[in-house]
């Protein structure tokens, strides 16, 4: 069984073997995690997404879909890039939510990726309240088989952010104060 560890840091400066990009549909960087994760990896990085809407999604990520590139000068081997539902165009449906992390972890065992790193995907400029989302990426990480997959890890960047993730692991039945293994 995978740990599970809550963390609050910069996503841009974990050693695992992937991180999550909560990108928007284009794959071409952004504001939020998604500007900070193409600063950080560099040039390779956008060219790598160019090539993945060319040829496997040249109408852009779906929403709840997610995809891999490799990680240019971040401290990781891939980036898994997800989509998260955007509550302010009307995209309300937790199961969009879900799927990002779902979708994320199935991507991440087709790869062999045994350490895997979560932002709180839609949170922030999408509108959805961290609450929320805390719940959502924890119970979709929990019940999904992992096989493979040594640690999955959540690092919310603020300390709000980072309350409402240990807060969501504890009512689902983790121990108290995160970063333990479940």
């Amino acid at each position: 069984m995978a740990a599970i560890e809550i963390v609050q840091g910069d996503i841009t400066q974990q050693a695992v073997d992937a991180i999550v990009d909560a990108a928007n549909s284009s794959l071409m960087g952004g504001g939020g995690v998604d500007g900070a994760i193409h600063r950080a990896a560099g040039p390779t990085l956008r060219g790598e997404c160019r090539h993945v809407r060319a040829t496997e999604f040249p109408g852009g990520l779906p929403v709840g879909e997610a995809v891999a590139t490799g990680a240019g000068d971040l401290p990781c081997r891939y980036v898994i890039h997800t989509v998260g539902p955007n509550r302010h165009e009307g995209q309300i449906d937790p199961n969009l939510l879900g799927s990002c992390y779902t979708r994320c972890l199935d991507v991440a065992q087709e790869l062999g990726v045994r350490t895997i790193a979560f932002p709180a995907v839609s949170a922030g400029a999408y509108g959805w309240k961290v609450a929320d989302v805390a719940r959502i990426a924890l119970t979709r990480v929990l019940e999904h088989p992992k096989d493979g997959i040594d640690l999955v890890r959540f690092v919310p960047f603020d300390p709000t952010s980072y309350a409402a993730f240990v807060a969501a692991y504890e009512a689902l039945g983790g121990p108290a104060a995160g970063g333990e293994q479940r």
